[in-house]
């Protein structure tokens, strides 16, 4: 992944997680329960720390290209996996679709954060 693509990733990420956030503290407040409410605006944490990972990310200039483009390849699939299936999820009450198979798309895409933030670590590591 070319890294102004995912500089641009991350800005879209942010504005989202403001986009989202606003929503879900005024419009679904009285809409979702608690914990659903709970559970959306820890999708828009998360997707707003990897939007400012991103963006950061790309302008380290101590780490190789290749290797930033891993993690921000992971960030980005990551992301969207962990963040986007949490939000369906969460908001079941108010769409009404069956999407209990986007269940197990959580953990993986917390897996890719994972490996994401792990190769960063070596990454680094490697340039100490």
């Amino acid at each position: 992944m070319k890294l102004v693509i995912a500089a641009f990733i991350g800005a879209l990420f942010m504005f989202f997680g403001v986009l989202l956030g606003a929503l879900g503290s005024h419009a679904l407040e009285e809409k979702l329960s608690q914990d659903s409410l709970n559970s959306f605006m820890i999708a828009i944490r998360y997707t707003m720390f990897h939007g400012l990972a991103l963006l950061v990310l790309s302008a380290v200039p101590f780490i190789p290209e290749s290797g930033k483009e891993w993690v921000a390849l992971a960030f980005v699939v990551g992301t969207l996996s962990f963040s986007v299936s949490i939000l369906v999820l969460s908001t079941k009450a108010i769409h009404g679709l069956s999407v209990s198979f986007l269940g197990p798309i959580t953990p993986i895409g917390g897996l890719l954060l994972l490996f994401g933030w792990g190769y960063l670590s070596i990454q680094l590591f490697k340039a100490i």
